[in-house]
């Protein structure tokens, strides 16, 4: 798990993000509701006009707008352009739990201690159906992404699913029936209702928390206090219980589908966030904190992104590492993607698999060490306990079909990192942070003893760069000695200019630019996250922020343009550049 930004507040009971911009709105316990740059880690606003609180919230997909509910019996629709309240919709006789817009008609659908659910029109601002059956509090109700149906959740121990299609004929077609005609029962002058009943799901031992439906398939998760997690398949005439996820040990939050993967995530009491494979039905990856109950899960809709509220604020975090690991040689790129090996050439921008990696490592391939001259490749697989992390030593194939590339037997080792020092040797950061020099068979010819490293970057032929704690050590392998120290922390990249006369080393938000004898020239501190960087071909430094791209001259002159503009791109150095007016 990434953690990409955190905040500190009171409890966090509801979560949104938005679609297009870097925000997500926070809906707390004492009945703030705030909203956050992810991005830029900055507060943007807060909205306290609820009495209590506020446990349901929700962006709508076009309009500037977001509704929240609380326990003070309120829905309000909300501007976050004009930065005020437009309307409170009043109807439910208890808490609110959750309230979520429709993705395309203008609902707004809310779920009540009241026991029942309500449909309200936010044009109109009318309530235009109740939904009742339930007999205990409505934890959840969600419409789904694409059809007239709805999913609720209940302490009654049941999941429903309604179908609401009646309701989008009469409201949202020429001649509908007014609302005042039927009474916001949605039973019309004829009996017909615009809300039945589809299917009751009977399976949970005690109250179900959360339900929510698949994006694609027909699929529903729920979490409830019998600390289960239950997957429901349904089609038109029945529902019925799929399998259930166990692990968890106290009450389920929530429970939400990945959007893009066979992964399930629920939050708990228990303190720990959990990741289910839904072909499985076993877990994956769990994440704890230390004192503080989850009680809501937001999945972001079109990045890998995901938020968590707890007692003391929120988190939004990715689970996995989406930067492939690449090696730049010439005018030929070589990254890693879907278990291949993939060359893309500047020049002609054709980008073609070269080579199947083998299967085995349960981690995402993390860095990458080519060698010209043998035409190898070291790829690191790095596990969350590092003790297990492990490489990979290929030599690639000289022809490959680039429809059916060839899937050669590697080497594999553990260790941290591995990077080339020569044309037939090449380092190894193993588990117990010693250092071995070993040549292509994969055999160890040398040990070098050092201290303290916890990582190792390419310097040339015969040196290594050495990361500790406090720096960055140049190291000469073959006299097993120290050259020059520099002191910058936590190292995360290190980017050498094309003739090796230059080096940038970049930190979470520090850059270093060195010479060869790594003598430091200049050094840039940024406010927010540095991402990237790369040597244009006369000497000037280029790199990306969270949200600007920038170039720095040895001489520490630092410009910035924003991302908004239109991109240049040019070769060979593999950077963008904008061909926009500077600022400073």
């Amino acid at each position: 798990m990434l953690t990409k930004f955190e905040t500190k507040s009171a409890r966090v009971k509801g979560l949104s993000f938005h679609p297009k911009r870097p925000w997500v709105l926070a809906s707390l316990h004492n009945g703030v509701i705030q909203l956050w740059d992810y991005r830029m880690c900055t507060l943007i606003d807060k909205f306290d006009e609820h009495d209590g609180p506020v446990r349901g919230i929700d962006f709508h997909k076009q309009q500037p707008l977001f509704v929240s509910g609380g326990d003070d019996y309120k829905i309000k629709v909300w501007n976050y352009k004009l930065r005020r309240c437009l309307f409170t919709l009043l109807g439910h006789l208890d808490y609110i739990r959750t309230t979520f817009f429709h993705h395309e008609y203008p609902w707004i659908l809310s779920a009540s201690d009241d026991q029942t659910i309500r449909i309200w029109n936010w044009q109109s601002r009318t309530c235009v159906c109740v939904l009742t059956g339930h007999n205990h509090y409505v934890m959840c109700a969600q419409f789904h992404p694409s059809e007239d149906l709805v999913v609720s959740a209940s302490l009654d121990q049941t999941v429903r699913v309604w179908d609401i299609s009646g309701l989008r004929k009469k409201n949202l077609s020429p001649g509908a029936v007014e609302t005042e005609v039927r009474g916001i029962s949605g039973v019309d002058l004829f009996g017909a209702s615009d809300a039945v009943v589809k299917h009751v799901l009977e399976g949970h031992d005690r109250g179900v928390n959360w339900a929510a439906f698949h994006p694609n398939l027909p699929l529903i998760v729920s979490g409830a206090d019998d600390r289960q997690v239950k997957i429901w398949r349904m089609n038109d005439s029945k529902a019925w219980e799929l399998d259930t996820c166990r692990g968890h040990y106290n009450n389920v939050s929530c429970a939400v589908f990945h959007p893009r993967q066979e992964l399930i995530l629920s939050n708990s009491e228990d303190k720990s966030i959990r990741v289910w494979d839904m072909s499985k039905r076993t877990g994956v990856q769990t994440f704890r904190r230390d004192h503080d109950r989850f009680w809501v899960l937001g999945a972001h809709p079109n990045l890998n992104l995901f938020a968590a509220g707890h007692d003391s604020g929120m988190i939004v975090f990715k689970l996995e590492r989406e930067r492939p690991a690449y090696a730049v040689h010439g005018n030929m790129l070589y990254y890693v993607k879907d278990r291949y090996l993939r060359q893309l050439d500047f020049i002609s921008s054709k980008d073609t698999a070269i080579m199947q990696l083998r299967s085995g490592s349960k981690f995402p391939v993390f860095s990458m060490s080519y060698n010209p001259a043998e035409n190898a490749v070291l790829l690191c697989n790095r596990a969350t306990n590092l003790e297990n992390s492990t490489y990979d030593l290929y030599s690639i194939p000289k022809e490959s079909d680039s429809q059916n590339p060839d899937a050669p037997e590697g080497k594999r080792s553990s260790g941290l990192t591995t990077v080339w020092v020569a044309r037939n040797r090449f380092a190894v950061l193993d588990r117990m942070h010693s250092l071995l020099i070993k040549n292509l068979k994969n055999e160890i010819v040398k040990k070098v003893p050092v201290q303290s490293c916890e990582e190792i970057f390419y310097a040339g032929t015969g040196s290594l760069l050495l990361r500790d704690a406090d720096g960055v050590t140049l190291f000469d392998v073959q006299q097993k000695r120290s050259l020059a120290t520099v002191k910058i922390a936590k190292v995360k990249y290190v980017v050498w200019s094309a003739d090796t006369s230059h080096v940038a080393l970049l930190a979470k938000h520090a850059i270093m630019i060195c010479n060869r004898k790594l003598e430091s020239l200049c050094n840039i501190h940024e406010n927010i996250r540095v991402k990237s960087g790369a040597w244009d071909e006369s000497g000037v430094f280029i790199y990306t922020t969270s949200n600007h791209i920038k170039y720095a001259l040895i001489s520490g002159y630092v410009q910035q343009q924003r991302r908004e503009t239109a991109p240049v791109m040019r070769r060979p150095a593999s950077v963008w550049l904008w061909n926009v007016e500077t600022s400073r």
